[in-house]
């Protein structure tokens, strides 16, 4: 345990921004596998509405620099592509 104020602070800050950062990543991956499940099930119209909301939690993870932005892209370019598969 830190004995100067500031590094005290700074614990405070570090514990609350991983809470944050969990969060998000947790929303984030069950967002990813109700898409991934709505494919599964061939059910095209559920897969259609849930991509574009995964992406953009794809996209809003990477503005928090939770993701890097090529593994984002990665994750798009895979969502895409099995989407594509089931038309």
């Amino acid at each position: 345990m830190p004995n100067i104020k500031s590094a005290k602070k700074r614990v405070l800050v570090t514990e609350k921004k991983t809470q944050q950062n969990k969060a998000i990543k947790s929303a984030l991956k069950t967002s990813i596998k109700k898409f991934l499940a709505a494919v599964d099930a061939g059910d095209k119209e559920s897969a259609t509405a849930l991509y574009p909301v995964t992406v953009s939690e794809i996209d809003s993870a990477v503005t928090k620099g939770i993701l890097h932005k090529n593994n984002a892209d990665n994750k798009k370019a895979k969502l895409a592509k099995k989407l594509a598969s089931i038309a």
